[in-house]
């Protein structure tokens, strides 16, 4: 199997050591069991909750694509409607966010554990001993 690059595993939401695994046990789509996490790595049994709550450091992320979103939104609307009524900015930003909340809670999740997480690539994975990250 061919490797798979950083940007195709944080793309896909895989498991930053093996880059097969996936994070989250069900798709974006599924809005039931949107911020669930795989506590292991399917694969490879990477720890992807090293502890509880490790996930509380990704609402930073998330903020931060939060104001990304609204600066956006301000600039094109700006940009097309030629300085629109409040409203219409208020009601854009809220659709779009809402729209875009499963995309912005997994990828602020993905991207903190690939940044925070002690856990790095390893191609090789599959030749060592079974031993559980702990």
């Amino acid at each position: 199997m061919s490797q798979k690059s950083l940007g195709g595993a944080i793309l896909s939401g895989n498991c930053p050591r093996c880059r097969e695994g996936n994070i989250f046990p069900v798709s974006m789509i599924s809005y039931r069991r949107l911020s669930d996490v795989h506590n292991r790595c399917s694969k490879c049994q990477a720890v992807l909750t090293p502890e509880p709550d490790f996930f509380y450091g990704a609402m930073y992320i998330s903020y931060a694509f939060s104001v990304a979103l609204v600066v956006n939104v301000l600039i094109i609307l700006n940009y097309v409607f030629d300085d629109p009524d409040v409203w219409t900015y208020v009601s854009t930003v809220l659709v779009v966010n809402i729209i875009l909340i499963p995309v912005m809670l997994r990828y602020s999740k993905v991207l903190y554990l690939y940044a925070v997480g002690k856990l790095s690539y390893d191609p090789n994975w599959k030749n060592k001993s079974p031993e559980l990250d702990e």
